[in-house]
Formats: C-alpha cells, structure tokens, sequence
C-alpha cells in the first residue's frame, strides 16, 4: 500500500514563499515519474510541476520561474518550493507518484495522466 501525505500548506501573503512537502511510504526502485497538481472546486484539475526519475523537470507556465520541484530520494519526499506567490495560487495542491518513468513527463504532467497514487491535498491561501 502506498501512502502519500502532504504538509507544509497555509496562509501567505503576495509575494511570500511556502515549502509543501509529500512524504511518500515506499520508494520506488524502477524509476518514478512525481508531480504537484492543483484544483479549484469545481474546476479541472491542473498539473502544476513534476519530476521523474532522470531528474528531468517540467512546470506550468504559470508557475515557471516562480516554483521548483525536488525530489530528496533518501527521505521519500518530494517538495514545491513555491515563491513569488500570487492570490491566484490560492487553491488546493495535490502530489502524485507513479512507480515507473513516464513515456513523456509534459504529458504526463499536462494531462494529469498515469499517476496510480495521490495525496489527501494540503490548502494553500494567498492573500493579496
């Protein structure tokens, strides 16, 4: 059983910084592809940034320049680190694995697709 869990959400104000982490309950010994994704209620879910295996990265443009993905495979943690934070990131973020590398991490990111395990979510609120 694989068990995601997120912390590190809250309340900022615009232009402040958080640091949301997803602790992950196994580690995957045949590559990984790892992604943050955001959804407003009652709005498609968006995929935010994501992280395989190679070390190879891909982000929305919304959040390019502002956001990073990183993964610490010694602690089974994957972290956003997110600054420059705009009201409009206010939303809920979602991290989600998959124990294989992805055929295209932009796909898969974009799409939101080929992801077997995801988290509970953790808020995040920007105020302007």
């Amino acid at each position: 059983q694989v068990e995601l869990v997120e912390s590190g959400g809250g309340s900022v104000q615009a232009g402040g910084s958080l640091r949301l982490s997803c602790t992950i309950s196994v580690q995957f010994t045949a590559g990984y592809c790892m992604g943050w994704f955001r959804q407003s209620p009652g709005k498609e879910r968006e995929g935010v940034a994501g992280i395989d295996s190679s070390g190879e990265t891909s982000y929305a443009d919304s959040v390019k320049g502002r956001f990073s993905i990183s993964v610490d495979n010694a602690k089974n943690t994957l972290y956003l680190h997110m600054n420059s934070l705009k009201p409009e990131d206010t939303v809920m973020y979602y991290c989600a694995v998959e124990g294989l590398p992805p055929a295209s991490l932009v796909v898969a990111v974009t799409g939101a697709n080929g992801f077997g395990y995801w988290g509970q979510g953790t808020q995040v609120s920007v105020a302007s």
